[in-house]
């Protein structure tokens, strides 16, 4: 079991284990050695503030493990994948927690292929880590067996912990210039003109590509949220709030509005009536298009466990299947792959387009979905005008452990009590964040008093047994 890698790379409190300074520099090293002789790695980040220290640290350890560094700087994460996998690269590192806070920081890993790594990689990169961790003089009487500190005061004194005196390597600009290239390409004669777009870029990596993607494609382009100052990502804005975004249509009378979570990967929409259009509505609009222009393989779209019925209806209607992956884009590529489907995503925003990304691609899905709507001649909310969705609600109940839940009799029988109730008309998903300490329980139900009653009590008994 891995005690890092969560379901979207090694994220923490930055500064803090597993992301103090002798554990980036282990990371390095360790991700060097597993990628074999003279390694070329492609490295970026997001904007927040302990970026760059990371980026130092985390070059530090694969300069020692033999690899070579080259830095596309701020940019997003699919930019990273993109340019991972067609400029020859070993191995890409995003440094991003993408919607968590500031304070979060994170470490994502590409192949050379551009896709995340296999769960059995990520152990076995574990495992080299946590050798170096408790081989290091600096760090070998501070850690458990799991490379974990063993105590407050231990973590402290990593977090003081220098190592290496490599500074992160110098920007290639040229790697920015790459990538919109490529966004450009992929909607060919797609135009703005005679239309008013918002986009949030969340005071994010979105911030450093948007702009001047999206001047290259006429109409009045209206950014906001786009001054970094290393502490505001996704503070009040982006895709964490897609309610600013659709204000700011309603307020400045825009055609659509579009707004991105802190590292790009995922893109939330408004429409012109200012109300929000998350990822199962795009996954509608998106496969429609694609069935209509014989692109839908096997007539299969991908979605999550957290997709509402009323978008499995829709796609039914429309002759689509629609198969559920576990949360995560990482498991919702695997199941593209194995069924070959050319659609899939989640209704968070990640979206995933077989054969132009391999990653969810924020800037990507926003453009081809504005090329949906121009070819259409159509609005977006007309686009979508037959998804009635179920009452959904999502309660987040902050856990001190991440126990087996149903070996919480309390917890197993509220869950219990939920699906036997709601049977053919509603659905109960509960599961742990797989980058937070958090456990997500999720109601959906014809009946919205039914679905309300049943989310309160079972995350009230996940507090009673879990709750910090």
């Amino acid at each position: 079991m891995k005690k890092l890698f969560g379901t979207d790379g090694i994220r923490s409190v930055a500064g803090q284990y597993p992301l103090d300074a002798p554990t980036v520099h282990a990371i390095g090293l360790a991700l060097a050695h597993h990628l074999g002789a003279s390694p070329r790695v492609l490295l970026g980040m997001d904007t927040r503030e302990s970026g760059p220290v990371i980026a130092a640290q985390l070059t530090a350890g694969l300069v020692a493990g033999g690899a070579s560094v080259e830095s596309a700087g701020i940019i997003t994460t699919p930019a990273i994948a993109h340019l991972t996998h067609t400029h020859g690269f070993a191995a890409g590192i995003v440094i991003s927690a993408s919607h968590n806070p500031w304070q979060d920081n994170g470490i994502k890993i590409f192949g050379s292929d551009g896709y995340k790594l296999p769960d059995a990689t990520e152990l076995a990169i574990e495992e080299e880590i946590f050798k170096h961790l408790a081989s290091s003089p600096n760090t070998e009487a501070n850690t458990t067996q799991t490379g974990a500190p063993s105590s407050a005061h231990d973590n402290e004194s990593r977090r003081e912990t220098k190592v290496g005196s490599q500074d992160a390597p110098p920007v290639n600009e040229a790697d920015r210039a790459d990538y919109i290239r490529f966004l450009m390409a992929s909607v060919p004669g797609l135009s703005l003109d005679n239309r008013r777009i918002v986009i949030d870029c969340a005071n994010g990596a979105a911030s450093a590509v948007a702009p001047e993607l999206f001047a290259q494609l006429g109409g009045e382009i209206l950014i906001t949220h786009a001054s970094p100052d290393g502490r505001n990502i996704n503070e009040q804005c982006g895709a964490l709030h897609p309610e600013i975004v659709a204000a700011q249509v309603r307020h400045q009378k825009a055609s659509l509005g579009i707004t991105f979570d802190g590292d790009a990967d995922r893109a939330l929409f408004a429409d012109e009536q200012g109300r929000v259009v998350n990822g199962d509505a795009v996954l509608l609009l998106a496969a429609r298009d694609l069935q209509t222009r014989g692109l839908l393989t096997n007539s299969t779209v991908v979605a999550t466990t957290m997709s509402n019925m009323g978008l499995e209806a829709a796609l039914k209607r429309s002759g689509i299947q629609m198969l559920r992956a576990a949360v995560g884009d990482k498991y919702v590529l695997e199941q593209m792959l194995a069924t070959n489907a050319a659609l899939g995503g989640e209704q968070s925003g990640h979206i995933i387009f077989s054969g132009r990304s391999t990653t969810g691609d924020g800037l990507l899905t926003a453009l081809l979905l504005l090329d949906v709507v121009h070819r259409s001649g159509r609005s977006l909310s007309e686009l979508i005008s037959d998804l009635k969705v179920f009452p959904q609600v999502i309660v987040n109940v902050k856990v001190r452990e991440k126990r087996p839940l149903d070996a919480i009799p309390t917890i197993a029988a509220a869950i219990a009590a939920a699906e036997k109730e709601l049977a053919d008309s509603g659905r109960v998903v509960i599961r742990y964040s797989g980058t937070e300490a958090l456990a997500r329980v999720m109601i959906e139900a014809e009946s919205e008093p039914a679905m309300r009653h049943h989310a309160d009590t079972i995350a009230n008994a996940i507090r009673a047994e879990l709750g910090i």
